[in-house]
């Protein structure tokens, strides 16, 4: 289980509306929605090149993150705890090395559509077995807590967001509206 504490005193400008349940107890509810939980779209995908040109011959490892679940609970002047399941595909192209790949991403708690509270990186290994070129996964990340200002305070005030580490060619290559997918090139 991996802990991800935010502490931020910009909490202190929010407000919140009043809906949704939580798993507290059966008469508390939540003090408002869940923080939305979504991949950004510039780093949901990785696709590493090993030569010049952007062609499916030159395509090493890949990684796409395929979507994002939360559930959160909140009651009274308590943090939100939200739990994250993170649905990811890798794959091994013709100009891979080895048979295995560190892919890093991250999680960011954002107010919504403005500032980063905290921002934290993970590795995740992934191996591939012999003749195999594609694999899938789901990384869970416990108990991220975001402090709220007041019980009024919503989780619909924040926004959680992933996404891999990427190279300044991979973030253009994605900017680019190129694509390779996981199975690119392979019958299906």
């Amino acid at each position: 289980m991996r802990l991800f504490a935010v502490i931020a005193a910009t909490a202190a400008f929010l407000t919140g509306c009043q809906s949704g349940t939580n798993v507290f107890s059966a008469q508390e509810q939540n003090s408002g929605v869940c923080p939305a939980a979504l991949a950004l779209y510039d780093a949901h995908r990785r696709v590493e090149f090993n030569g010049e040109e952007v062609i499916y011959g030159n395509i090493g490892f890949t990684g796409e993150i395929l979507g994002v679940r939360s559930l959160c609970t909140y009651s009274g002047d308590r943090p939100i705890i939200a739990n994250l399941e993170i649905d990811m595909a890798f794959g091994r192209g013709p100009a891979a090395i080895g048979n295995e790949e560190t892919y890093e991403f991250f999680v960011a708690v954002t107010r919504r559509d403005s500032a980063i509270l905290h921002r934290e990186v993970f590795p995740m290994r992934v191996r591939f077995n012999d003749g195999e070129d594609r694999t899938y996964a789901t990384e869970t990340i416990d108990a991220i807590s975001i402090p709220r200002f007041d019980e009024g305070t919503s989780g619909a005030n924040f926004e959680i967001l992933v996404g891999f580490e990427l190279s300044e060619e991979e973030l253009a290559f994605n900017r680019s509206g190129q694509r390779f997918r996981v199975a690119a090139g392979q019958g299906q």
